[in-house]
């Protein structure tokens, strides 16, 4: 594709701009329309991949010269995704990067759209820099968890930590908090995430935090599905299920009842054949049986319905 030489992406009109750029506001606005211009996105990465190392670092030491001015850039769309195209391309840049991204951690972690950038070069930094970058991340966690934007962002380091000690210590901090956070808004998406992830020690430890509260969590909609993904683990399903069985009858009954809750009791009744729990499964039958009448026209008729074919096969058996 041809640009005219009067588009902002033009080979001459990028380079001029960088020959010219100096500290003064006019100068920097200018490159503020340049990294944030809905024009040229695809253009944006096969123009800097000709500049030489000085224009990039020249580049990256403007975007970085001022914090807030960064935060601008980033809190952009695109000029969050051109900021990301610039991490890893050499050492000098991505030192400036580095030193700016630090600085406004949180703010960053916690944006829609810079959070991108904080992500990207835990990805492409080196080993020194990306670990002082996990150990901000351990600090800031749980606080970034508690935002929408930050919840998301931790699950992507999460996913990206190519580091197992970092990755686990991550693990460790969200088990361990699991029941503050998944009593929050936000955070909560943060125990679910990394219950998906499967790592047996992790739901393990996010059990145990949360032994005791699962029927109080089960009425909640976002409660409910880190219940049911403790259920559907074989190293945490016992400690719900008992959980559920410990619970007076009236408790029980409502839970069973509720438009959440029974999703609940249903998975814990499902799990518990599947896995072969016959103990745990005639148990729960034998505490729900009597029941049966009171949820036949409520949100628990699916359990009614399997209670129903306990007792007619009990019938059959006898």
């Amino acid at each position: 594709m041809v640009m005219s030489d009067n588009s902002p992406f033009s080979m001459s009109t990028m380079f001029n701009a960088l020959q010219q750029i100096h500290l003064s506001n006019t100068r920097l606005k200018r490159l503020f329309n340049l990294m944030t211009s809905c024009e040229g996105v695809g253009q944006f990465k096969d123009l800097i991949s000709t500049f030489d190392q000085s224009q990039l670092q020249m580049m990256a030491s403007l975007l970085t010269s001022d914090s807030e001015y960064f935060m601008e850039v980033v809190r952009n769309k695109y000029g969050s995704r051109r900021v990301q195209k610039l991490l890893g391309v050499s050492v000098d840049v991505d030192a400036l990067f580095y030193d700016a991204i630090l600085q406004r951690f949180f703010d960053i972690m916690t944006d829609k759209y810079a959070s991108y950038v904080a992500i990207r070069a835990v990805v492409v930094f080196d080993q020194v820099k990306k670990h002082v970058m996990y150990k901000h991340v351990l600090h800031y966690a749980l606080d970034i968890a508690r935002y929408q934007y930050g919840c998301v962002a931790l699950n992507e380091v999460i996913i990206d930590a190519d580091d197992p000690l970092y990755r686990n210590r991550l693990l460790d901090v969200v088990a361990r908090n699991a029941l503050f956070l998944s009593n929050d808004l936000w955070g909560n998406f943060v125990v679910q995430h990394v219950l998906k992830l499967y790592d047996l020690r992790c739901t393990h430890n996010v059990a145990v935090s949360l032994r005791g509260h699962c029927v109080d969590l089960s009425f909640k909609k976002y409660g409910s599905y880190i219940v049911e993904k403790l259920l559907e683990a074989e190293v945490s399903m016992g400690m719900v299920v008992v959980e559920l069985l410990k619970c007076d009858r009236d408790r029980l009954m409502r839970l069973a009842r509720s438009e959440i809750g029974n999703f609940v009791v249903l998975k814990a009744l499902e799990v518990t054949q599947k896995m072969n729990r016959v103990d745990l499964f005639r148990d729960l039958v034998q505490k729900l049986m009597p029941l049966r009448h009171l949820l036949l026209r409520s949100h628990g008729s699916n359990i009614a319905n399997i209670l129903e074919s306990c007792s007619i096969a009990n019938r059959c058996s006898n």
